[in-house]
């Protein structure tokens, strides 16, 4: 059955709630070999940073048409990859070990597959963030079991950027370690150690780059996000060392929970993210306010994601949700794990043929989205989730709408009200100033499930099928135009995109 809704929307547009990153879209890859397993299953395949196949036509293309997309290359093994540079003769494979940290052996990225790399990213213009060893040179704490103790060694990650630069890549950002704060994952390092040796890093880049305007920013801490813990690294970096302050998300659980698939269409579960993205917003205003929060890893499920869900296109109200979420919070960047590999990716791990999670992704990025973000009010219906932007294209604005509910349409009309706080957000009840009646015809873009079943896996844009070429091009996406005068429709259990021309936002003049 489904249930039409005449729905009432106002924009508050006098000024920006937030501003992402120009490049706020990211995918990851991730050091996994093939033998890596979850639940039974072994889902990475070919698809890790040292096996993957960089010569495949639809990789290849899915990455060009973000033009350009930020692939931020580390995971769980990445405290255990050395760089096979320098002084470093034996440069050997990850080998399963089960008494090594995550089941596999210490690891080495060779030059050759260095250079190789960044061949493939120059090809294809990605925007690279490197994930740096934070564990070189410590040792097991012999006390607290998963505490890694003693200082920091930087000549191998000096090393491989010294290598890096004499070769002419470009890295955009190094980020240091992966899931060592707080509890960790497998592994921890304490807030003050971590603290003192980001200094170290941050100083070693600025010798290497001694230019600002080249000098590749240093994220951390890169993993879950503990108050105590954030603070005190945060604190003792002090001024200037961090310029991202980054953080991961997987608040669904593990990929094996059988209710994955009704939490990602519940509100109340979708809700509960604002509060991690509202405590690391908070403490980089209180400790680094010249810094940047980032979301540097974040998936739909804990180890290797959920095999009947990455691919399917419910998956995309939990990640759309979530990426916009963060956005309104200010993080300046969203990454999702991962690009390739793994039950949680935006691309088939065999083929490269994208699942439906790549073109909401790409729509939302490429044709029309600015990186300011506009205060939404709304009538409450915790179904329909509303985030708006000031469009690319001055003075436009561009809005995306979430229908979580499987029964229920909308029909929207928009409102204008000119406010002149700064902090409202998507929960203010304010009141409109006018009803918005627009002169030039709007674009749409409707994302909508093949036959209505979101278990499916072919996404329909516009009522189009978006399947790529038999060679492998992403098909292009073009908007449907619609008369400015008439109510948005919103169908059930589906995503639109809509970009108004004409709507008078004073943030986006």
């Amino acid at each position: 059955m489904d249930l039409k809704c005449i729905f009432s929307l106002a924009i508050l547009g006098a000024t920006p709630i937030a501003e992402t990153d120009d490049n706020f879209v990211c995918a990851t890859l991730d050091w996994w070999p093939t033998e890596k397993c979850n639940y039974n299953q072994c889902p990475w395949g070919k698809a890790g940073i040292l096996n993957l196949d960089l010569k495949k036509k639809g990789l290849i293309n899915a990455i060009k048409a973000f033009n350009p997309l930020r692939i931020k290359i580390g995971g769980s093994l990445q405290d255990q990859v050395v760089y096979g540079v320098g002084g470093v003769k034996n440069c050997p494979n990850f080998m399963k070990n089960e008494d090594s940290l995550f089941g596999f052996s210490q690891g080495c990225l060779p030059m050759e597959r260095w250079d190789e790399l960044n061949n493939f990213f120059n090809q294809t213009g990605v925007k690279v963030t490197f994930g740096l060893n934070a564990l070189l040179g410590r040792n097991w704490s012999e006390i607290e079991k998963g505490l890694w103790v003693g200082d920091w060694q930087s000549q191998n990650a000096g090393d491989c950027m010294k290598y890096t630069i004499s070769m002419g890549y470009k890295v955009d950002s190094y980020e240091f370690g992966n899931q060592l704060s707080g509890a960790g994952m497998g592994a921890s390092v304490e807030a003050e150690q971590y603290g003192k040796d980001i200094v170290v890093l941050k100083n070693l880049v600025k010798e290497l780059h001694p230019d600002p305007k080249t000098q590749p920013k240093v994220l951390g801490p890169s993993g879950y996000y503990d108050e105590k813990w954030f603070n005190s690294f945060l604190e003792v970096s002090g001024h200037d060392v961090v310029d991202g302050v980054t953080h991961h998300i997987y608040n669904f659980g593990p990929g094996d929970d059988p209710n994955m698939i009704a939490k990602i269409q519940d509100p109340s579960y979708l809700n509960q993210v604002s509060q991690i993205d509202k405590g690391v917003l908070n403490i980089v205003n209180k400790f680094k306010p010249q810094s940047r929060a980032w979301v540097s890893e974040s998936g739909e499920a804990l180890h290797d994601g959920a095999k009947d869900l990455s691919p399917i296109f419910a998956d995309g109200f939990w990640y759309l949700d979530q990426l916009e979420m963060a956005s309104t919070y200010n993080q300046k960047v969203f990454c999702r794990q991962t690009l390739i590999g793994g039950n949680y990716a935006l691309l088939n791990t065999t083929t490269s043929i994208p699942n439906p999670d790549y073109y909401r992704s790409c729509t939302s990025m490429a044709p029309t989205y600015g990186k300011y973000l506009l205060a939404v009010t709304q009538e409450s219906n915790p179904n329909l989730r509303v985030y708006a932007h000031c469009a690319k294209k001055k003075p436009e604005i561009s809005i995306i709408f979430i229908n979580l509910s499987k029964n229920s349409s909308f029909n929207v009309t928009l409102s204008n009200y000119e406010h002149q706080g700064r902090n409202l957000r998507s929960t203010d009840v304010v009141k409109p100033n006018f009803e918005f009646r627009g002169s030039k015809d709007r674009e749409e873009y409707h994302l909508a499930a093949l036959a209505g079943n979101i278990q499916g896996q072919i996404v329909l844009l516009n009522d189009v099928p978006m399947v790529p070429t038999e060679t492998f091009d992403i098909p292009a996406v073009e908007p449907r135009l619609v008369n400015a005068s008439t109510p948005i429709h919103i169908a059930a259990h589906s995503i639109v995109y809509v970009t108004i021309r004409d709507f008078q936002a004073p943030a986006c003049a």
